[in-house]
């Protein structure tokens, strides 16, 4: 980066809250500018067209038709010179693999500090990969051998498979397990893929089947 350049940054999250955090933290950098925000994916490559960010800070978990890792796809088949840091909560070795497969240089576990999200941002705009400890975990994870249906669950998906087939709600389940609504719909969708369900009564029909549901309680987020 040429001296007294700035980094020039587009923040994509489709929480208000979130947002306002990752500008609150920017804040304190004089070589990183917050340029935009915006709430969705489709949004996102708008911006893109218009103000040709450096990095994009990349919410996994998105409202709307694409999620973030389509978001991160398009973004690096239309706008190959962006380069892109993902942001999420959850960290396991499938998603970890397919955020990084769709093109992202960086991959940040929410709620670190402002600062490991600064040095993020310089990485990525350098070229160079910027993954959380947790990510590198996760990638290090050995891969697990088949063993019958619902043996990729990970330990929260089955606390949420356990919910479903109780009948409760997403909301019911976000509130039992103290997660939020939208992390709820991306483990019950990963729920449904991976046990080849069309929907939520034959996932739970299939998970009564298969004894899969364990009994909710403290688990990774």
């Amino acid at each position: 980066m040429r001296e007294n350049e700035t980094i020039r940054v587009l923040c994509v999250d489709d929480h208000e809250l979130l947002r306002r955090g990752i500008r609150s933290s920017l804040r304190s950098f004089d070589d990183i500018e917050l340029v935009a925000e915006a709430g969705d994916g489709q949004e996102a490559l708008a911006i893109c067209a218009k103000t040709n960010p450096d990095v994009i800070l990349m919410d996994i978990v998105l409202a709307g038709e694409m999620d973030g890792v389509a978001t991160i796809r398009a973004v690096r088949e239309r706008f190959p010179q962006i380069q892109i840091v993902a942001l999420s909560t959850f960290y396991d070795r499938k998603l970890v693999q397919s955020v990084m497969q769709a093109g992202a240089i960086g991959y940040l576990v929410k709620g670190v500090s402002g600062e490991e999200v600064a040095e993020a941002i310089r990485a990525a705009h350098a070229g160079r990969p910027a993954l959380a400890t947790e990510a590198v975990a996760a990638l290090l994870q050995p891969e697990r051998s088949e063993s019958g249906l619902g043996y990729d669950l990970t330990k929260r998906e089955r606390e949420v498979l356990a919910l479903l087939v109780e009948g409760l709600s997403n909301a019911e389940i976000a509130a039992q397990l103290h997660i939020t609504v939208a992390a709820v719909k991306y483990h019950v969708s990963n729920i449904l893929s991976k046990l080849g369900a069309t929907n939520r009564t034959e996932a739970a029909a299939l998970a009564r089947q298969h004894g899969l549901a364990s009994s909710p309680g403290a688990g990774q987020p």
